[in-house]
């Protein structure tokens, strides 16, 4: 099994294909997340689509727009509402976790090990076999 994120930006206009990756795999939606965190002195939120794990093949994606939406619990903003529009559309809520900013890790691929073993602790993904 290979669990991996696939960041498409920061949230800018990488927020519509991040709504449409959820729109169209409606069937393969696990859930819709932002992770909370201040980077730099402003607090921002990463928003992700978590899918289900393809069959075969045991993949499972995790597209990301990483820390560039304002965090809406301190500054209400357009871009979170439309991902929160989704949601209510597609009949999910969006589970908000507070996470460390990715400049504390060295590489990026060592942040997003990290969200990955948060999520496999707290049982929203499935953990290695």
């Amino acid at each position: 099994m290979i669990q991996r994120f696939i960041e498409l930006g920061e949230g800018y206009s990488d927020l519509y294909e991040l709504i449409e990756i959820a729109k169209a795999n409606q069937h393969r939606l696990l859930h819709l997340m932002a992770f909370h965190t201040e980077l730099n002195g402003r607090q921002v939120t990463s928003l992700a689509v978590v899918l289900q794990l393809t069959d075969p093949g045991k993949f499972q994606a995790l597209y990301i727009c990483r820390e560039g939406i304002p965090n809406p619990n301190f500054r209400p903003n357009k871009r979170y509402d439309l991902f929160k529009q989704t949601a209510e559309e597609l009949g999910k809520e969006i589970i908000q976790l507070s996470v460390k900013p990715s400049n504390l890790f060295h590489e990026k691929e060592l942040y997003y090990q990290h969200l990955i073993a948060i999520l496999r602790l707290n049982h929203y993904i499935k953990p290695l076999h």
